[in-house]
């Protein structure tokens, strides 16, 4: 894990090329073996998945350079969380969670917003120039990205990933399949049977579970997974509404639609609104993530609630374990959803 890492040399120990005044990296050790900064992680912690020699090359270059691990000492006492983006109404909920766990500690914390990966600035450079004791990414990291902070020593976990991570990269998510499927199962036991759901894009891997867990609910009450009921849309309100004008505006619409998210939910209310359609009497709408706020719309949303605040507690929680440079109990940590059953579902009309 990241809290291998280090750059103070031991004293007396050779430095690349000569110079004295050049630290040993964990790069440089990694380079020098011919293999990633990972596999370098593994051997300093001892982990498994490193074949004897390549095991024997590296911990060779490590006698040979003095290489040491950086203690915690040399971190800032502080744990930076990180968007691409912090629109997104639930950025404060995961604040929240993060404060909490920071305040507990004395921890200081520092929120950071990089953009998405086509953006200039800032970047990953100066959370590193920063040292701060672990960081918390809601951003998904890049292998390089990944090896940058592993380089200097720094710990993180990746809050909600979007993407598959190989085994040692610490993360927290939500039981998004479990979610999707409690979502669409409430609707076939409503007695839906034409039932819609508006997807996030495909390649993110919540929105890709949460579409299994609607297949698999589809699948269970003897309903036909149809393939022509699947929107794939960007996670936003307006992608929502137009999404949903699509399917209202079909002779044979759905009677249901499941959102992948609160946000795509309230455009469904908007396209529903202008259809002339009322919720939950001619249609039935679920979302997910249960923000605050869809509580109060109307009629109040039933979602699966996905717990921001708790997450991001426990990732923080490991975040700074790995900041002490203490083994985590569990790489990986999802916690469960449940559905909040409010008023916007309802039997179909006969």
């Amino acid at each position: 894990m990241a809290d291998d890492a280090a750059e103070r040399p031991a004293e007396g120990g050779e430095r690349p090329g000569g110079d004295s005044s050049r630290p040993v990296t964990i790069a440089f050790i990694a380079e020098s073996a011919g293999v990633s900064v990972p596999t370098v992680s593994k051997v300093l912690n001892g982990k498994s998945g490193v074949s004897p020699g390549t095991r024997a090359r590296v911990e060779e270059l490590i006698d040979r350079y003095g290489y040491r691990k950086l203690s915690g000492a040399h971190r800032n006492n502080v744990v930076e969380l990180v968007f691409r983006e912090l629109e997104s109404m639930w950025a404060v909920e995961i604040i929240r969670g993060v404060e909490r766990v920071a305040s507990k500690h004395r921890v200081g914390l520092m929120v950071s917003r990089f953009g998405l990966h086509d953006s200039p600035a800032p970047t990953w450079d100066d959370t590193v120039a920063r040292r701060p004791n672990c960081v918390l990414s809601v951003a998904q990291l890049s292998e390089a990205e990944r090896e940058q902070l592993q380089a200097k020593g720094i710990p993180f976990v990746v809050f909600d990933p979007t993407c598959e991570l190989p085994d040692d990269v610490p993360f927290v998510g939500a039981t998004n399949w479990s979610g999707g499927r409690a979502a669409t199962r409430h609707l076939t036991e409503l007695g839906h049977r034409r039932i819609a759901m508006i997807s996030g894009p495909q390649d993110v891997l919540c929105c890709a579970a949460r579409l299994d867990g609607y297949r698999s609910a589809l699948q269970a009450a003897g309903l036909p997974a149809d393939p022509d009921l699947v929107v794939h849309a960007k996670l936003a309100r307006e992608d929502g509404y137009a999404a949903a004008r699509d399917l209202l505006s079909r002779p044979d619409r759905p009677t249901a639609i499941f959102a992948a998210n609160d946000l795509l939910a309230l455009g469904v209310y908007q396209a529903a609104r202008e259809a002339g359609l009322y919720i939950p009497e001619d249609l039935s709408v679920v979302g997910f993530d249960d923000l605050p706020a869809v509580s109060w719309v109307d009629p109040p949303l039933t979602t699966v609630h996905q717990p921001l605040t708790e997450m991001a507690i426990a990732a923080t929680e490991l975040a700074l374990t790995l900041g002490r440079g203490e083994q985590a109990p569990q790489t990986g940590l999802e916690i469960a959803t449940t559905l909040t059953v409010r008023e916007s579902t309802a039997p179909p009309k006969d």
